[in-house]
């Protein structure tokens, strides 16, 4: 018997180390099939490709600079609006309400909202959002179209609140009892207790909370492909049509006919596919960090 644990422990301590390796494996082979398939744009378009502002696909010129600017205002956006709100509901099902029927109700309320498809959260944003935007858009005197940066950053920072409001909650609990009884024996209220023990340790651990979920802003297509307005230049402000880089190629990679002009797309791709692995890695490795502490 005790010779068939030592095996089962074995057998499992290598299925996990496989896993490990399969994972690693995935990401270096998506990593060099982007690469390989997007050389010929890398070859064609050279470093003038990252602040390049023209998109013009029938002269074959290609510049993501738009794109760009509109995938960090969109998620930096989406982040900002949605970060009062998920701090509020973490620290209400965290603190105030982490056991009991009410706080079920709001779990489960916040795992719809996850579940739903970002297609949903898109033709939802359509039909609800924009034209709430319109009128807003006429008193600035702008073009009233509802469809812009604004109107998917709205959208982007509803389908945000439910993936910030696990991670922050997941800090918060990390907080020692003995602070915030030492707290409550000098006197403080649970509202000080909060504010001023709670937040103040768990800062670190939230701001990484944030940088995961701006992770996922950057990488989401489908809503803000349909909300975003597809307009391949610089935008004005946080009205203006736009594009976003995983938008851009879901509109346009099953019309590019050249293959630089695919590659491009592709190009677009890689470095989305960087700079959201290097957010990612970045916060996994500050909420470790505050784990440990």
């Amino acid at each position: 018997m005790k010779n068939w644990r030592i095996l089962e422990n074995k057998l499992f301590v290598r299925w996990l180390s496989f896993s490990a390796i399969i994972t690693i494996i995935l990401l270096s082979a998506f990593f060099l099939t982007l690469t390989i398939s997007s050389w010929p744009a890398i070859k064609a378009n050279g470093i003038q490709f990252l602040w390049g502002k023209t998109w013009d696909p029938v002269k074959e010129h290609f510049g993501m600079l738009p794109f760009l600017i509109g995938t960090l205002l969109t998620s930096f956006l989406a982040l900002i609006i949605s970060a009062p709100f998920s701090v509020a509901a973490a620290i209400f099902l965290g603190e105030y309400h982490s056991k009991g029927t009410i706080p079920n109700i709001f779990r489960n309320i916040i795992d719809l909202l996850a579940a739903i498809p970002s297609v949903v959260y898109g033709f939802w944003g359509l039909f609800t959002v924009a034209p709430l935007i319109r009128p807003l858009e006429v008193k600035l005197h702008l073009p009233s179209s509802g469809l812009g940066i604004f109107t998917a950053s709205i959208v982007l920072a509803i389908m945000l609140i439910p993936y910030s409001v696990s991670l922050v909650r997941q800090v918060i609990s990390m907080t020692p009892i003995q602070l915030k009884e030492a707290a409550y024996a000098l006197g403080g209220t649970q509202t000080e207790v909060i504010w001023k023990v709670v937040l103040p340790y768990n800062i670190s651990g939230i701001s990484a909370g944030f940088l995961l979920s701006l992770g996922r802003a950057l990488s989401e297509t489908m809503a803000v492909t349909i909300l975003i307005g597809n307009a391949a230049e610089l935008p004005h402000n946080i009205f203006s049509a736009s594009n976003t880089m995983a938008s851009v190629i879901a509109n346009e990679f099953t019309e590019a006919v050249s293959d630089v002009y695919s590659a491009s797309l592709i190009e677009i791709g890689l470095l989305l596919f960087i700079v959201t692995m290097i957010i990612n890695l970045i916060g996994r490795s500050i909420i470790k960090n505050v784990s440990l502490i």
